[in-house]
């Protein structure tokens, strides 16, 4: 595939989309191609049936090949689902020379630590986030790199996940004839592709309202302080209409499309809608009313879960203070008057959020929506990291003829003695990646 095109896969609980893009001549991305289909094998965002998975992702692959007319081979998949949690560590190093300036090493030697954590079985490190350093006491410093110091101090946030529900991804996508290029936790590529960069900097909760599962994401001074996956989303609510309406999940669903709002107010009492019958049976009245009575009672529990992570945080202190407020995204955030109750419940402002802060300005509606806030994410991640690989490459590829024009020989040497260039710093994820892509190759 193209070096400047990349493909976010985001597999959810209600459906899988494909989506390729690049950058255009002015850094935007443009979109190229959309896949989407509906997922059979997805729980509360973990793979709980293989085959249909794949069917599902090949389904989406497909769809997005046929409408840009390329081929997918490398993808970026999302993580979430129930089985994510995150914590809050601190921990620290003594340098043997505090002589020598602070450099990459020490940073990674303070990380790795922190991977060395005991964490329960079944789960893994997935994301250690720096938070902010002290170097001999000295606090609140954000890059201590280039400063002297002999204790390097660190507070973290780190992620944590079941490593079986991470390998069944990398199964699916592998049996689904496909290269796995990256791995992102979902609320970060949804915050990618909606917040701005003066939101992260004020304060913002981002609130992605999937079918199985609601993510948050908590952003303050532009470094992510807190995410939490909460295993609720918007099958529940259909789930719950279904029960109360005694009728089928279709319908349900439709009926918290079209007529739902989380407001009961809003309705009046003499709005009715009629539901066809099954099989010659009459068809069902349903008040209006009632049905966002119903919708409003899950919603109010889904917000106040969210809303007990943000003050898990600690919003209510004036210096961790979001000031930026809460945006919402997902499909379940296309809910009528759900913005309203939101603020009404949280005291904080809201907005919906839609993946336009880095779409070219000719894309189509349909891709601007909230539903397609993780795809959007998921391709961004994609390209940053093929920008990175570039510069790596670069930056060696220098190296090496310095290294000839020095000695004025033409001979090609074998290894360059000439200090290595800064590289940047491989997230845990992409080491991640690799693992999963070893485990797989030996699992064959």
């Amino acid at each position: 595939m193209e070096h400047n095109l990349s493909v976010g896969l985001d597999i959810g609980t209600t459906k899988i989309v494909a989506m390729i893009g690049r950058k255009n001549d002015y850094g935007k991305l443009e979109i190229l191609g959309i896949g989407k289909s509906k997922s059979l094998g997805v729980h509360r965002g973990v793979v709980n049936n293989i085959t249909q998975t794949i069917q599902s992702i090949q389904q989406a692959v497909q769809e997005a090949e046929a409408a840009s007319g390329l081929k997918i081979e490398d993808v970026t998949v999302g993580i979430a689902g129930q089985h994510i949690r995150s914590l809050q560590h601190s921990d620290y190093i003594t340098r043997e020379n505090s002589e020598t300036v602070i450099d990459e090493e020490d940073i990674d030697l303070l990380i790795n630590q922190v991977h060395k954590l005991v964490m329960l079985p079944g789960e893994e490190i997935i994301h250690v986030l720096p938070q902010e350093y002290k170097v001999d006491g000295q606090a609140e410093i954000k890059e201590p790199i280039g400063m002297y110091g002999g204790r390097l101090e660190a507070n973290f946030h780190v992620v944590v996940g079941q490593i079986t529900s991470i390998r069944n991804v990398g199964r699916c996508i592998k049996s689904s004839g496909l290269n796995l290029e990256g791995i992102t936790l979902e609320p970060l590529a949804s915050s990618n592709a909606v917040l701005s960069q003066e939101e992260k900097e004020a304060g913002v909760a981002l609130i992605d309202i999937g079918g199985g599962t609601t993510d948050l994401a908590i952003f303050r001074d532009g470094i992510i302080r807190h995410t939490a996956v909460i295993p609720f989303g918007g099958n529940v609510i259909t789930e719950d209409i279904k029960e109360g309406c005694s009728i089928i999940e279709k319908q349900a669903e439709l009926l918290k499309i079209k007529f739902g709002s989380a407001w009961p107010g809003e309705n009046k009492d003499n709005e009715i809608v009629s539901i066809p019958g099954l099989r010659g049976r009459e068809p069902k009245e349903i008040t209006l009313k009632n049905l966002s009575k119903i919708i409003h009672a899950r919603v109010v529990e889904i917000i106040e879960q969210v809303y007990a992570e943000i003050k898990n945080y600690g919003h209510e202190e004036q210096k961790k203070k979001l000031i930026g407020g809460i945006v919402l995204t997902g499909g379940g955030s296309q809910l009528k008057h759900l913005k309203q109750l939101v603020e009404y419940i949280t005291g904080m402002d809201t907005r919906i959020g839609y993946p336009n802060e880095h779409l070219a300005g000719d894309s189509d509606d349909d891709i601007t929506s909230p539903l397609y806030a993780t795809a959007v994410g998921l391709v961004l991640d994609g390209l940053k990291r093929q920008e990175r690989k570039k510069i790596e490459e670069q930056e060696e590829e220098e190296i090496v003829e310095e290294k000839i024009v020095e000695e004025g020989t033409t001979e090609p040497i074998e290894e360059p003695t000439v200090q290595k260039p800064k590289k940047q710093r491989s997230s845990f994820l992409e080491k991640l990646t690799d693992r999963l892509k070893d485990f797989l190759d030996d699992a064959e």
